[in-house]
C-alpha cells in the first residue's frame, strides 16, 4: 500500500514507521458464516393468480349491525358501495378459509401521529397505522409466498397494466368504481394530484412517497381517462417501476381533501398544506380497510372499519372481518411485552434484546401468543454523510468530517474498529445475530458471498488506516486530531444521529461510541425521536447516523433507485446541494452505472452479474458500515385465523401488510369484547368520530 505524505507524517508522530503501518493492516476476507438458526418458519408458495382476482359475485354481505345504517338512509346498500368487480380473495389461498365478522386487533406502538397528511411529510405514528389506512397501486408485502418464476408485484388499486411494444410506456388500469371511505370516487383525479402536486412538486417532502427520481429521470405521467393513465419512461421496460407503484411510493391520497389546501389550488401555504389534517381530525378519508375515528394524545388511536372498502371474500362478505384496529401509544419495547402477555395482539418482534424472554414465555402451552421467526432481514448500518458540497449547509467542523467520510482509509478504519461479535452479543446471546459487513443481505436472492468484501475486526488495523488517512493523536489526550491545517489540528469529533424510540438503535449507537473511542475517534450522540430524526436526516444536518436498512438491500427489485445516488435525492447518504449538484466519488459513479444497467435490462443472468459487481464495489469501498443482522419474529395472539405461514416481519414490506390484515379474523367462539365503538360507522371527514344509526 502506498502511503501519502500525510500518512507518513502521521506515522512519525505516532512513532511508527510507514512500512510498519502497512504490516498492521489486516486484509479483507469474505464474511464469516452466520450461526445456524433452526427456528425459522417456511411459507407456502403459490402463484399470484391463486391469491385473488377482480370479478363480480352474485350477492354481497356486510356485518349485521350495518343493516340499520342502510335502512336509515345513512349508507347505500353494500352492493352499491362496492366496485362492479371488487377484489375477491380466493378461499383456497387462505389458511383458514372464509372468516366471520367481529373483534379487534390491538396494536401497541412507540410512535406518535403528527397528523394524517403523510403526503405532505407527516408521520401517522408507524406501527401499521399507515398500512391500515392507505392502499397503493400495486402490493408487494405478500410476495414472500409467491413462486419465484411468477415474482412481480400483485395488483391492487391498479387492476392491471401493460407495456407498449417498445417498452417506453406503461399503461395502468385502475379498479373502476372504488370509493374513498366518505363515498367520493377514487379515480385518476387522485393520481393526477399525487403525481403533479406531491411527487413532482419540489416544495413537498413526503415522508413515505415517491420523489422525482423514483421512476427515472424524465418520466412523465399522462392521464388517459377516469381509470387509465400512462407512465412514459426514458429507458425501455424498467421493471422496477411496478415495485415503485407499491407501498412507500405510489399510494395516492384523497385529492378532494388535499387539493383545497395545496398552494397550487388556493391553499394558504405549503406549511398550511402539511398541517391541514392534525391527528385530532377524525374520519380522514382512506382507501384502506380502517378509518381513524378516535385519537387521545399519548393514549390511543382507534380505526374503525371502512364501509366503502373494495375487497370481498369468495362468499361475497365485504372485508375487513375485524371491526376495529387499536394503537396504544406507548413504547416499541412495550409492544413486544404486551403482545407476549396477551394485552396486545400483534408485534413485529425486532428488538433483539427481548428475544430470549419472549421465547421463554411463548414456549408455555398456556401462552396467549405464538412466535414465528423469519429470515435475518433486520440489519443495521452506520452511514456517513458523503455530501461535501453543501447539503445541509455544514459548518467548518461538519465539512471537515464529511471530507474524512469521503476518505477510503478512514472508512476502512471505522469498519475495522467495529467488533461485530461484541455488538451482536450486546443485543442478545444465542444464535440470532450475524456479522454484517453492509450491502446486500445473506440469504436474499441477489446476495453473493464471493463478491462481498468483509473487513474483519482489528483495532491495530483500524488505527493504521486512520494514520493512512492523515490522523494522529498530536496532543496526547487519547483522541486522534485533524492535521494542523484542518480546524487547527483539533480533535476529530463526530456527531452520531440515532433513534430515541428504539432501544436497539440506542444500544448499537452506544456500542459504536465505545468502539470508536477505543480506536481514538471521539463520537457524540444526537438522540432524537423518530419524527425528528427523519426530519434531520432529510435536511442533511448530520455526520453519521445509525439506520435500520430497508427493502432496497433485501429485495433489490424494490426501491432499486435508492441503491445508488442516481438522482438528487435517491441515496439517503448523499443528497444534492441546493443547486441540485451531487459531488460523486469515483466508486459512486460505478454504482450508478451498475444500478442503471440493472434497471435497464430484463436479462436475469445480466442482473445477477450486475448485482455481484454492485456488492463488490459497495462493500470494498465501505459505502455503509454494516453492524449486525438478525431475524425478526411475528408475535400474534392465538385467537387470530388466516395468518400466512412463514410471514417475515419485514421483507418486501412490514408484516402488517404481509399477513393481509383485511382477511384476518377471529372465530366466533374466540372473540373478545374489545370494541370501543361498537355498532358504529365512521362519520363525515372532520366530524367528531364514529356515528350510530340513530
Amino acid at each position: 500500500m502506498k502511503l501519502n505524505s500525510r500518512a507518513a507524517v502521521a506515522a512519525l508522530l505516532l512513532g511508527v514507521a510507514p512500512a510498519a503501518l502497512v504490516a498492521q493492516i489486516v486484509a479483507p476476507t469474505t464474511p464469516p458464516p452466520a450461526p445456524a438458526f433452526e427456528a425459522q418458519g417456511e411459507p407456502v408458495f403459490k402463484n399470484r393468480a391463486d391469491v385473488y382476482s377482480y370479478r363480480a359475485l352474485p350477492a354481497y354481505q356486510q356485518p349485521a349491525y350495518m343493516d340499520a345504517f342502510v335502512a336509515a338512509g345513512l349508507l347505500p346498500p353494500v352492493a352499491e358501495r362496492l366496485p362492479a368487480e371488487p377484489l375477491v380473495f380466493s378461499t383456497a389461498a387462505t389458511e383458514d378459509g372464509v372468516g366471520v365478522y367481529g373483534d379487534v386487533m390491538r396494536h401497541v406502538i412507540g410512535g406518535r401521529p403528527e397528523g394524517w397528511n403523510f403526503w405532505g411529510g407527516q408521520s401517522q405514528g408507524w406501527g401499521g397505522i399507515d398500512i391500515g389506512m392507505t392502499e397503493c397501486l400495486t402490493r408487494t408485502g405478500p410476495l414472500f409466498e409467491i413462486n419465484a418464476d411468477d415474482l412481480q408485484p400483485l395488483p391492487n388499486l391498479a387492476k392491471s397494466w401493460e407495456w407498449s411494444e417498445d417498452g417506453m410506456s406503461l399503461t395502468v388500469h385502475l379498479i373502476e368504481g372504488a370509493k374513498w371511505s366518505d363515498g367520493d370516487p377514487f379515480d385518476t383525479e387522485d393520481i393526477d394530484f399525487y403525481w403533479n402536486n406531491v411527487v413532482m412538486d419540489p416544495e413537498v417532502s413526503p415522508l413515505m412517497a415517491a420523489t422525482q427520481d423514483t421512476y427515472g429521470t424524465g418520466t412523465t405521467l399522462e392521464i388517459v381517462d377516469a381509470y387509465t393513465f400512462k407512465l412514459n419512461v426514458t429507458t425501455p421496460f424498467p421493471s422496477q417501476v411496478l415495485y415503485a407503484l407499491a407501498y412507500g411510493n405510489f399510494c395516492p391520497g384523497p385529492s378532494h381533501m388535499l387539493k383545497p389546501h395545496h398552494p397550487a389550488f388556493g391553499g394558504a401555504s405549503y406549511e398550511a398544506f402539511v398541517n391541514a389534517f392534525p391527528p385530532e381530525f377524525m374520519n380522514f378519508p382512506v382507501m384502506g380497510a380502517w378509518v381513524p375515528v378516535e385519537y387521545r394524545p399519548d393514549d390511543i388511536v382507534v380505526l374503525r372499519r371502512n364501509p366503502y372498502y373494495w375487497k370481498v371474500d369468495e362468499a361475497g362478505n365485504q372485508l375487513p372481518y375485524l371491526n376495529e384496529v387499536h394503537y396504544r401509544l406507548s413504547t416499541w419495547s412495550d409492544r413486544d411485552t404486551q403482545a407476549v402477555a396477551g394485552t396486545g395482539d400483534f408485534s413485529n418482534l425486532e428488538q433483539a434484546e427481548n428475544y430470549v424472554e419472549a421465547l421463554r414465555r411463548a414456549a408455555d402451552p398456556a401462552a396467549p401468543a405464538r412466535l414465528a421467526f423469519g429470515p435475518r432481514t433486520i440489519g443495521y448500518s452506520l452511514y456517513m454523510n458523503f455530501s461535501a458540497n453543501g447539503w445541509g449547509e455544514p459548518d467548518e467542523r461538519a465539512q471537515a468530517v464529511r471530507d474524512l467520510n469521503r476518505n477510503a482509509d478512514f472508512r476502512m478504519g471505522v469498519t475495522q474498529a467495529i467488533d461485530r461479535v461484541r455488538i451482536g452479543e450486546s443485543l442478545v446471546k444465542g444464535p440470532f445475530t450475524a456479522q454484517y459487513p453492509g450491502g446486500l443481505y445473506p440469504g436474499t436472492s441477489y446476495y453473493d458471498e464471493a463478491s462481498t468484501v468483509f473487513y474483519p475486526y482489528s483495532l491495530e488495523s483500524a488505527k493504521a488506516h486512520f494514520a493512512n488517512a492523515g490522523l494522529a493523536d498530536t496532543d496526547g489526550n487519547g483522541f486522534l486530531n485533524f492535521p494542523a491545517d484542518v480546524l487547527g489540528g483539533a480533535d476529530v469529533q463526530i456527531t452520531l444521529l440515532n433513534n430515541a424510540d428504539m432501544s436497539t438503535d440506542g444500544n448499537l449507537a452506544e456500542a459504536v461510541v465505545a468502539m470508536m473511542e477505543e480506536a481514538g475517534i471521539k463520537v457524540a450522540l444526537n438522540t432524537l425521536s423518530s419524527n425528528d430524526m427523519d426530519s434531520v436526516g432529510l435536511q442533511g444536518g448530520w455526520d453519521w447516523r445509525i439506520f435500520r436498512n430497508g427493502s432496497d438491500l433485501i429485495t433489490v427489485v424494490q426501491n432499486t433507485e435508492q441503491l445508488a445516488p442516481l438522482g438528487p435525492q435517491t441515496m439517503r447518504t448523499h443528497f444534492a446541494n441546493a443547486a441540485g449538484e451531487i459531488d460523486l466519488m469515483p466508486f459512486e459513479e460505478e454504482l450508478n452505472t451498475l444500478i442503471s444497467g440493472f434497471i435497464a435490462t430484463q436479462d436475469p443472468a445480466a442482473r445477477v452479474e450486475l448485482m455481484k459487481q454492485y456488492q463488490k464495489v459497495y462493500t470494498e469501498n465501505v459505502y455503509g458500515v454494516g453492524l449486525t443482522a438478525y431475524p425478526g419474529a411475528l408475535i400474534i395472539n392465538k385467537r387470530f385465523s388466516n395468518i400466512p405461514a412463514g410471514a417475515p416481519i419485514f421483507m418486501y414490506n412490514w408484516a402488517e401488510d404481509n399477513i393481509y390484515r383485511e382477511r384476518v379474523f377471529v372465530a366466533a367462539d374466540a372473540q373478545q369484547d374489545y370494541e370501543l365503538h361498537p355498532d358504529t360507522i365512521p362519520g363525515a371527514p372532520g366530524s367528531a368520530g364514529a356515528v350510530t344509526a340513530n
